[in-house]
């Protein structure tokens, strides 16, 4: 997802959406800090007043203390100003692959949004500098695996806050380096960072946040492209289009799942089918596809509300009141509300890929889709016999399913004590996000080959029934993806068709929300 053309986007007072991060993360968007002269008056006078309360004597965790269960430890002065330093290098044990340059810039945008509430004591010179990371893009390169959801993101977070003092490794321009090298490449140079600055940068839900907004958007995407997958299916399947009827939704009134039946139910053109259907009731995977992918539609916008209010909140500790003049000792870094929303999300995804799953297991058996030819191969005549169409295609998506669905036990209820029982209780929130991601990536493999089955069994349909009429959006949708997907005559290899999709679904080529 690429725009010749980045719009600029403003960060500071006004509040975030998903959409903003995600346009950042795509590069759509360039990104500055806000030029607002109050709002920068508010991050200098809150670090003043953090400097002033620190030197006044005021113990503050992670400044004048050690960290976590060493807040006992009592910092003395002449080395206060080398713990933060230290904060960031014993965190540097993350393993994993590292997080894609998509979830990087979004795990940026998280934490600089963050920090830009104003309440984490911090200088304005370090939100530039975190800023300037974004536009240059010079990315952290972040092991994906080491955080527990609290105190946040520590070990992920650690790899942002060292790559502004300029060690640790960069991505940029596609290539991996030291980040002072990268740093004289573009021109930058390290920031030397104060007390509490380091704990302020990693002590959050920037990673399980930035994911959780990527997150949201793909799986938004996959409802709208879920929908037009299931029209395709009833309508290769003669189903009843009745089964989608506005009556029928208003009494049962679940406003996404009678969203989802009315768009299914607007692009069912079959003639005939209100009046005298070929069968009263079709399977489940097709009568009940507005009830499955309406759990999702419904549970978006709650999911929305949950993510945008952690993305524009202050989520580290301590955190600095202006308006008390004190420092409040609290756990905002914990990530409890984005490691529900990401266990909820991935269940709701991984039930469109068993959706589709199912509706292509019924377009290719010759006992449930009524007359279409065994795994939808498009051969006739005498080489039919050694074609075999769809069917290892059906084999794979059971097994994306499955794996889909393996990995919705949610995270958030693996709690662990860590830290010498300090955190004792944590979200889990990076762990559910992560596994959101992956659930969404097989999902997303499901649906391209749902798009695969469906336009051939329309096509196959359309073949025995010239005049069979198809709504505009069903036709051109068919016409783009037989672009890359010509009608299957003779079995051939899908893999790089599929990949293609699968880039296709990524860059939300086709424009599946009749709303806009």
């Amino acid at each position: 997802m690429m725009s010749s053309q980045p719009t600029l986007l403003e960060i500071g007072p006004d509040s975030l959406n998903v959409e903003d991060v995600c346009h950042i993360a795509h590069r759509l968007r360039e990104c500055r800090l806000s030029q607002d002269a109050d709002w920068r008056s508010r991050i200098t006078d809150n670090h003043r007043l953090f400097q002033s309360l620190v030197e006044g004597g005021e113990p503050v965790y992670g400044v004048t203390t050690g960290f976590g269960n060493s807040c006992t430890v009592e910092v003395r002065e002449q080395l206060i100003a080398e713990l933060p330093a230290n904060l960031i290098r014993f965190h540097g044990c993350g393993m994993g692959a590292p997080f894609s340059p998509e979830e990087t810039r979004a795990i940026l945008v998280a934490r600089l949004k963050s920090l830009a509430a104003g309440h984490s004591g911090v200088r304005l010179e370090l939100l530039e500098h975190l800023a300037l990371l974004l536009q240059h893009d010079v990315l952290p390169v972040i092991p994906s695996e080491g955080s527990v959801g609290a105190s946040g993101d520590l070990t992920p977070l650690s790899y942002v806050a060292a790559v502004l003092t300029g060690e640790r490794e960069v991505w940029v321009e596609g290539r991996r380096m030291p980040t002072r090298d990268a740093f004289a490449l573009k021109g930058l140079s390290p920031l030397a960072l104060q007390p509490k600055e380091s704990l302020a940068l990693m002590n959050g839900t920037a990673a399980m946040t930035g994911l959780a907004c990527l997150g949201w958007s793909r799986a938004h995407y996959a409802l709208q492209l879920a929908t037009r997958i299931s029209t395709l299916a009833a309508t290769a399947l003669k189903a009843n289009r009745d089964h989608f009827a506005p009556e029928l939704f208003a009494a049962k009134p679940h406003p996404g799942q009678a969203e989802v039946a009315a768009n299914i139910f607007r692009e069912l053109d079959i003639p005939g089918a209100r009046s005298k259907p070929d069968h009263i009731q079709d399977r489940y995977s097709i009568r009940c596809a507005p009830h499955v992918l309406g759990v999702l539609a419904d549970a978006l916008p709650w999911m929305r509300t949950q993510i945008e209010t952690e993305l524009n909140s202050a989520n580290d500790n301590p955190i600095v009141d202006s308006g008390s003049g004190r420092i409040f000792h609290g756990g905002h870094f914990y990530g409890g509300h984005i490691a529900f929303a990401m266990d909820c999300m991935k269940n709701a995804v991984a039930n469109v890929a068993d959706l589709i799953d199912r509706q292509v297991a019924l377009l290719v058996d010759t006992t449930y889709n009524f007359g279409l030819p065994a795994n939808l191969t498009g051969t006739t005549g005498q080489r039919k016999p050694i074609q075999h169409g769809f069917k290892a295609l059906q084999i794979a998506v059971s097994a994306w399913t499955a794996e889909a669905l393996k990995l919705t036990m949610p995270a958030s209820v693996f709690s662990r004590s860590t830290e010498c029982h300090n955190q004792d209780k944590v979200s889990m929130g990076t762990i559910a996000a992560r596994d959101t991601v992956r659930v969404i990536e097989l999902v997303e493999q499901v649906l391209a080959a749902g798009i695969l089955v469906t336009c051939q069994g329309v096509s196959l349909r359309r073949r025995e029934n010239p005049d069979l009429a198809l709504h505009v959006d069903l036709l051109e949708f068919c016409a783009d993806v037989q672009e890359v997907f010509p009608f299957l005559e003779e079995d051939r290899p899908l893999d790089s068709t599929l990949e293609e999709l699968c880039a296709r679904i990524r860059s939300r080529h086709w424009k599946v929300d009749p709303n806009g």
